[in-house]
């Protein structure tokens, strides 16, 4: 088995890059009952099941309904029956109906160990984030330097609400693990967007965003 991310005395987190994308899926495990969540299930999955293997996985949850990080889910389904969790706007993207909708505020339970659904609409209608303790998973909602891509200036909008309502609402000390690329903390982030909001003002903006630098459309 590979060396986890991260890993405390209760649960240990896999980051695995996988796809044409390099996507990052996550597998959080429970030390105590080797129960498992997957986070995401993008092309390419090989490592992602073979990974899951080792664990009970209890559910398979996604973070929202782009193509890059639902490619390899019927694969991951033909190994594994477990569930299938994602927020209902973005469910219409799946081939099959998924086993449960997803809400804000909800609980999901790993083993010994309580996930928290955040929905953070904006990169796409049904986006969410899942918290545990210190730690955030983002998808596209954020990521270091900026937040994920939007396709008006309403869905940009839709995403800085999400984002400093909701995950900047959390201890700035949360480690987030984004969809694409690196972890960050929020601090960094907080500290950085308050730098963007003093120099846009009225947030006519949209498309690849980042913080600290020009805006590009």
């Amino acid at each position: 088995m590979p060396t986890p991310h991260y890993q405390n005395s209760e649960i240990k987190i896999f980051k695995i890059i996988a796809g044409p994308y390099d996507n990052n899926a996550y597998l959080l495990v429970c030390k105590k009952t080797n129960h498992s969540i997957l986070i995401d299930a993008p092309a390419e999955p090989n490592e992602i099941i073979k990974l899951v293997k080792t664990t009970k996985l209890q559910m398979i949850i996604i973070t929202h309904s782009h193509l890059d990080h639902i490619a390899g889910l019927d694969q991951i389904q033909s190994f594994f029956n477990a569930p299938v969790a994602i927020c209902k706007p973005d469910s219409l993207q799946l081939k099959n109906i998924p086993n449960t909708y997803l809400k804000d505020k909800t609980n999901i339970k790993i083993g010994n160990i309580y996930l928290n659904i955040i929905t953070t609409p904006g990169h796409t209608p049904g986006s969410i984030c899942i918290n545990i303790g210190d730690h955030l998973f983002t998808g596209d909602t954020l990521f270091p330097g900026g937040p994920g891509k939007t396709t008006s200036v309403k869905n940009f909008k839709k995403i800085i609400e999400s984002i400093t309502y909701k995950l900047f609402k959390l201890p700035s000390k949360t480690i987030f693990y984004p969809g694409h690329g690196k972890d960050d903390i929020l601090k960094n982030s907080i500290r950085e967007y308050k730098i963007f909001e003093s120099i846009n003002k009225n947030n006519q903006v949209y498309g690849d965003v980042i913080w600290k630098n020009k805006l590009i459309n």
